[in-house]
């Protein structure tokens, strides 16, 4: 008598939906405003575009893709600037079937917080016409979790961690 007092007093919070045509096809939604799960594009009013890419890991190298609408002042030959950024670069830009721009870059995760890298996309054809896209990204320390990586962004890889502790090096005499 005591084993089924028991196993009865662990499923008082435990509840299922009864059978309906809608809880059999049901499915776990969220609430589209708690969570997007796509890189957003942003455009700002001088003509860049700001690009959110969520939460990623330090030490960790991300490719990013994600489509920029049609801008005509760009013409349809484009290409990336050639201002060296360490931790952001654009790697192929293509066009897109709706007419804009398709632009996959890598970017390495290097320091922890709320990180903003800008690139930009220049135009072969029109001198002095160009775009500014910086690139919006939520770091957290590699040690604290595995984020949940949006659509459009992709892990391509870590980066060693170097720990000083494990270095064979003496020191000075």
């Amino acid at each position: 008598m005591a084993t089924a007092k028991k196993a009865s007093s662990k499923t008082g919070g435990v509840r299922f939906a009864e059978e309906s045509s809608e809880a059999a096809q049901s499915h776990v939604h969220f609430d589209e405003k708690l969570h997007d799960s796509v890189v957003m594009v942003i455009p700002e009013s001088n003509g860049n575009f700001l690009v959110k890419v969520g939460f990623l890991k330090t030490q960790h190298r991300y490719e990013i893709v994600f489509t920029l609408p049609e801008m005509p002042e760009l013409g349809k030959d484009v290409c990336p600037a050639p201002i060296p950024n360490p931790h952001l670069r654009i790697t192929n830009i293509t066009p897109s079937s709706d007419g804009g721009l398709r632009v996959t870059c890598e970017y390495m995760a290097h320091q922890e917080g709320v990180m903003c890298e800008e690139v930009q996309i220049l135009s072969e054809s029109k001198e002095d016409s160009s775009v500014k896209v910086k690139v919006h990204a939520r770091v957290m320390d590699r040690h604290h979790g595995t984020p949940m990586l949006l659509e459009g962004v992709r892990c391509i890889g870590a980066e060693l961690e170097y720990d000083s502790e494990q270095s064979d090096w003496q020191g000075f005499d």
